[in-house]
């Protein structure tokens, strides 16, 4: 099993925390985004999206983030990241895909090179309009999540899945550009408590070995 990634990259990030949580080892093999590897056509041979990450696997090349997680969940069912009822399930991915589809993409390091390189927009506009799309979705997940009977350490009970998998790496995110995250008790909260677990800890940027 290869996995193609790159240390900051948050949806390699989730990809990273699945694999520890299942007790998948993985090779990494490093694609520099700032230094555009992934559009080289090495890579676009794997990937034709050049986008990250990419799991090789038994001959077969998977992408997407969420596609790539749920595929482990079903060839390494046991610790399972997503819950046992479709009502529960629908929950969890609904929050997870709040932040990997409506948050993430907008922030993507693609979005904001086009905003200074292309719009012209300096870096005071582009921190701006990050800050601005951490604000809008992350104060709707608070409200889910708070407001939710079925919260408790995690967003779903006491064991961390798939929302996790996606929260912690947008946390991080906001935090690396000083987003105020003050507003959001219960994400941090939830956040903080899966940090903790040794699978997030390593998957963390700054332990990557390509991390700079």
């Amino acid at each position: 099993m290869k996995l193609y990634g790159y240390f900051r990259s948050s949806a390699a990030y989730r990809v990273r925390i699945a694999l520890n949580l299942k007790g998948l080892a993985a090779d990494q093999t490093f694609i520099h985004l700032r230094r555009g590897e992934q559009q080289q056509g090495a890579y676009r041979r794997i990937n034709p999206d050049g986008l990250l990450p990419t799991l090789e696997y038994e001959g077969s090349f998977h992408s997407q983030s969420l596609a790539i997680i749920e595929y482990l969940d079903e060839i390494k069912p046991q610790p399972p990241l997503l819950p046992a009822s479709a009502a529960d399930r629908a929950h969890v991915r609904a929050i997870a895909l709040s932040i990997a589809c409506d948050i993430h993409p907008l922030n993507n390091l693609r979005v904001l090179k086009y905003l200074k390189s292309d719009l012209g927009h300096d870096q005071a506009a582009v921190d701006a309009w990050y800050a601005h799309w951490i604000a809008v979705g992350l104060a709707g997940l608070e409200e889910r999540v708070a407001r939710d009977a079925r919260t408790g350490t995690y967003c779903l009970g006491e064991a961390p899945g798939l929302a996790e998998v996606c929260l912690v790496p947008q946390i991080h995110n906001a935090e690396r550009m000083k987003c105020d995250l003050a507003p959001y008790p219960v994400l941090r909260r939830i956040a903080a408590a899966a940090r903790a677990l040794p699978a997030f800890e390593a998957a963390a940027p700054e332990r990557q070995p390509d991390a700079e």
